[in-house]
């Protein structure tokens, strides 16, 4: 039996990417329904599945239905035991899970200034002091992971927890912020991943509308950095 997630806007919606990119990297049994987050109807009658009213959302073949990105993770890495969506290892899958929780309950300045938009790239961005402690944040922790796991991911192997740092990799990259050599190689890694250019590819497909309107930055655009 097959999942269906409902997700959107590829290029802009991070929320979505982070379990999107789970599904092409794993090539998990799902269905996906692409929905538009300034569609009409709203999104929340897009979904069709009340009180869910955001994306990602996943409904199960036997009809549980999961919201939250973290808890779809988590409930995709119990009915598919056989994908290593966390690493088998206790102590690197500890480490996964800390480094997902933590990406999924902070970062709030950096996500703020900088918009996810998958289709374009700016230079000369301004770091206010917020979004630097978030830049300096990322730096420790990635270094640590890396350290701890040694690589290529945070964990090891690629987890659940890079897919969710794969929104941040690529606000890093496409408004040109400033990150410490193990920092950026990791986010050059991201910029590589054959899921990470799909995704990126559906995201150049899809809601161009949307680049010029609601994402539009008023920083100098430059080209999208090459992986």
């Amino acid at each position: 039996m097959t999942h269906t997630l409902f997700l959107a806007d590829p290029g802009f919606s991070s929320w979505s990417m982070r379990v999107g990119l789970l599904a092409f990297r794993f090539d998990l049994p799902i269905d996906i329904r692409w929905l538009e987050i300034y569609g009409t109807p709203p999104l929340a009658q897009q979904i069709g599945h009340p009180p869910a009213r955001t994306v990602p959302f996943l409904l199960c073949d036997d009809g549980a239905e999961v919201a939250e990105s973290l808890a779809i993770a988590e409930e995709l890495a119990a009915r598919l035991p056989d994908q290593p969506l966390w690493p088998a290892d206790p102590k690197r899958r500890a480490l996964a899970r800390s480094l997902a929780a933590e990406m999924h309950a902070g970062f709030a300045a950096l996500r703020s200034h900088c918009p996810m938009c998958l289709r374009t790239a700016y230079a000369e961005v301004e770091v206010p002091e917020k979004v630097a402690a978030d830049l300096a944040r990322l730096d420790v922790i990635w270094s640590d992971a890396l350290a701890r796991s040694g690589g290529p991911w945070l964990a090891g192997d690629y987890s659940i927890a890079d897919a969710f740092f794969a929104p941040v990799a690529a606000r890093i990259a496409g408004y040109s912020l400033p990150v410490g050599g193990t920092a950026r190689a990791y986010v050059d890694a991201h910029l590589a991943e054959p899921a990470f250019r799909r995704w990126r590819q559906l995201g150049l497909e899809r809601g161009a509308a949307l680049e010029d309107s609601v994402y539009r930055q008023t920083w100098p655009r430059i080209d999208w950095p090459a992986a």
